[in-house]
């Protein structure tokens, strides 16, 4: 029986899910306000837009390939270099994956009750940090049987969660747009020269917030290359994996710019984010807040009394609860499914035990069993092993927070030596001269050089966090020696036989 293929529409969606963040809109507003959108595009001409060329270029030339950037940065580069960059690339996504797994919770609770009540939750008697650690656990357990049924259960949550995604921008814009016309083009902040360029947030007037913010931006529009490893599952992937990474480049780059635009269109900075809410504002909870406020608005806008107004808010708030939930569970299914298939399924056979390398409803069971438990097991040290353990989590974050954008440097760089090899054919090319290869790559890879440097060091400068910075350079070099030592030991194996 043939395998069902992702359709374009497909694709793009689970693209969608996989970079873009709603979040990434309202937190970018409550820390610079317009003020962000020169930064969004800024990051997308020089980093974002040329990322997405090279991933298309690439994908439509190893169209056959399973092992996504390990295929392509092996056959431009050597293997060695991309297991190595491969394997940090993946390690990074197992943190991603209890980080995302315990948080979720919170997002739910947000969806049911309209606010966080998380910490007042308990199953067992036990407190609310280990029962989020028992819903974690459950959460990936069943994640992963879900997942392990093959791509067509995994394209069918990843396409709802794009979707869901869609939808709470549409209304967004709709909401947006509709506000406009009631209040009768009346703005919550005014669009001039100097709201584009200062932030309202007395917090990010500094050079320093303003440079970490930039970094935000530009990280906002990560994830890309998660989708390589769909290449060979894609309809007609010489053309329409292309395709849709350039349309779903475009749909994230104006979703950013333009949802920030249309939020202050009924936001006033110093009322939503001062006096709105009762709450302390953090980067966790200030979606919620910002879209509790868009429903307060949109009620006033109806003409509807304050309580009415701030029981629209609520409900509002409620539906990015549960949209964020769907987009989340999307993209869960897609990272439980996409590193690792391009970690197994592209890489030499001989690094792994022989039943890892055998496929059962076209994914990899058994592999993924194994991630799971390694998840698991992080999982509950965490919620089980008191403040100590948590210490430890933070610096794994601290590990992983460098390993996950860094690949994207060495991926643009082996571009490089993939579109010098003359024996590749390349059903699509974007970049017409070698001379626009290299102004590219190094446009491309200054900006995720700066980003990844400026990261490892903001810690130290900014509040004299040393062991933050230290463990965020350790992580990468951790990775690597891990990584080479698996392929020296291979290569050894090879050389006795």
């Amino acid at each position: 029986m043939s395998k069902k293929k992702l359709s374009l529409r497909a694709l793009v969606l689970m693209v969608f899910t996989s970079v873009f963040g709603f979040t990434n809109v309202t937190r970018s507003y409550y820390l610079m306000g317009y003020a962000a959108i020169p930064w969004f595009i800024i990051s997308c001409v020089t980093f974002f837009l040329p990322f997405a060329f090279m991933i298309a270029e690439y994908g439509s030339a190893f169209k056959d390939s399973e092992g996504g950037i390990y295929s392509w940065m092996e056959k431009s580069s050597g293997g060695k270099y991309a297991f190595m960059v491969t394997f940090m690339w993946y390690a990074s996504y197992i943190v991603w994956m209890v980080n995302v797994g315990s948080g979720i919770w919170i997002v739910l609770s947000n969806a049911i009750f309209g606010v966080d009540k998380t910490q007042s939750w308990s199953l067992f008697g036990l407190d609310s940090v280990k029962t989020l650690g028992i819903l974690a656990i459950l959460w990936i357990i069943i994640l992963t049987f879900i997942s392990s049924k093959g791509v067509d259960k995994i394209k069918k949550f990843t396409s709802f969660g794009g979707s869901a995604v869609a939808l709470i921008n549409v209304f967004l814009f709709v909401g947006g747009i509709l506000m406009l016309l009631l209040n009768k083009g009346g703005v919550g902040d005014p669009i001039t020269v100097n709201a584009l360029a200062h932030s309202p947030n007395p917090a990010y007037a500094g050079g320093l917030q303003v440079l970490s913010f930039i970094v935000y931006a530009i990280f906002a529009y990560g994830g890309l290359e998660v989708v390589g490893g769909l290449v060979d599952q894609t309809e007609n992937p010489e053309k329409n994996f292309p395709k849709g990474i350039i349309i779903s480049a475009v749909v994230v780059s104006l979703g950013y710019s333009l949802g920030i635009l249309i939020f202050g269109t009924f936001t006033k900075w110093s009322f939503a984010f001062t006096q709105f809410s009762a709450q302390k504002i953090t980067l966790g909870n200030v979606s919620y807040i910002a879209m509790n406020h868009m429903g307060y608005q949109l009620g006033l806008a109806f003409g509807l009394a304050e309580s009415a107004a701030r029981n629209v808010g609520l409900w509002v708030s409620r539906y990015m609860g549960i949209s964020m939930f769907l987009a989340l569970t999307g993209a869960f299914f897609t990272l439980i499914y996409s590193p690792l298939k391009q970690l197994i399924g592209g890489t030499p056979k001989e690094l792994w035990p022989k039943s890892w390398t055998e496929q059962k409803n076209g994914v990899y069971t058994k592999p993924m069993m194994y991630q799971a438990i390694c998840v698991i097991v992080i999982i509950a040290i965490v919620s089980f092993g008191g403040k100590s353990a948590q210490q430890f989590f933070q610096i794994l974050v601290s590990m992983t927070n460098v390993s996950m954008t860094l690949p994207y440097f060495f991926i643009a760089y082996s571009f490089l030596a993939f579109r010098r090899n003359e024996s590749i054919e390349r059903p699509f090319v974007r970049f017409k001269t070698y001379s626009t290869v290299k102004v590219a790559v190094a446009v491309t890879c200054f900006i995720v050089g700066f980003a990844n440097l400026f990261t490892v060091i903001e810690p130290a400068i900014s509040s004299g966090d040393w062991l933050t910075t230290i463990m965020s350079i350790a992580g990468p070099l951790i990775f690597t020696l891990i990584a080479l030592y698996l392929y020296r030991r291979m290569e050894k194996s090879k050389e006795i036989a």
